[in-house]
């Protein structure tokens, strides 16, 4: 097995974290990957706080369990204090800059700040926070390839709600254009 990522996705319930975790399942699936997608919702469904772990494979997902990610995506305070200390040592944090504050960041690790919320405002639906981050993920992390992210995006958005999928491409890109910033400060 020469591929093996692990992600958890965390926030409030509402925030779109199960469905951003399905994105990523979905394109790595649709790059022929074995792929596990493990929801976790709190006892309040709307503002309590949900999380989902992916596993993306080139081999067989021997368990579910997701105990040292390499990707964290935090949509929360919340969450940040919940599995900031789970992430593995090199991986990857993403976090919405807007509701998050990290002040005494882990140094073995690298650190991806999105405007998540501010990013979505300014394209008309904050809703799409989610997305924004997302893209930011297929630029910064090598769980799935950029192209296989954005058509899951319009697979699973585009046949549920094809109103919204225009304005979720738009933060799809929003998010790779921060992404992008991100790599080609860590490459200077």
């Amino acid at each position: 097995m020469s591929f093996y990522r692990e992600m958890i996705a965390a926030g409030f319930g509402g925030q779109g974290v199960m469905l951003l975790g399905q994105i990523v399942a979905h394109a790595a699936l649709n790059e022929g990957n074995n792929v596990m997608w493990i929801p976790s919702y709190g006892p309040e469904m709307r503002g309590g706080t949900a999380n989902c772990s992916v596993i993306v494979s080139d081999g067989e997902v021997a368990s579910p369990l997701v105990s040292s990610p390499d990707v964290l995506v935090i949509m929360n305070q919340p969450s940040l204090a919940k599995f900031v200390g789970k992430l593995r040592k090199g991986g990857t944090l993403i976090y919405n800059e807007d509701l998050v504050t990290y002040d005494n960041p882990r140094d073995d690790v690298n650190i991806v700040k999105v405007k998540a919320n501010s990013i979505a405002m300014e394209l008309g639906n904050e809703k799409v926070a989610n997305i924004v981050v997302l893209g930011a993920l297929a630029e910064t992390v090598d769980i799935a390839s950029a192209d296989a992210l954005k058509e899951a995006v319009k697979e699973i958005l585009g046949a549920k709600k094809a109103h919204l999928l225009e304005i979720n491409m738009k933060a799809f890109e929003k998010g790779q254009e921060v992404g992008k910033q991100y790599v080609a400060q860590a490459n200077s």
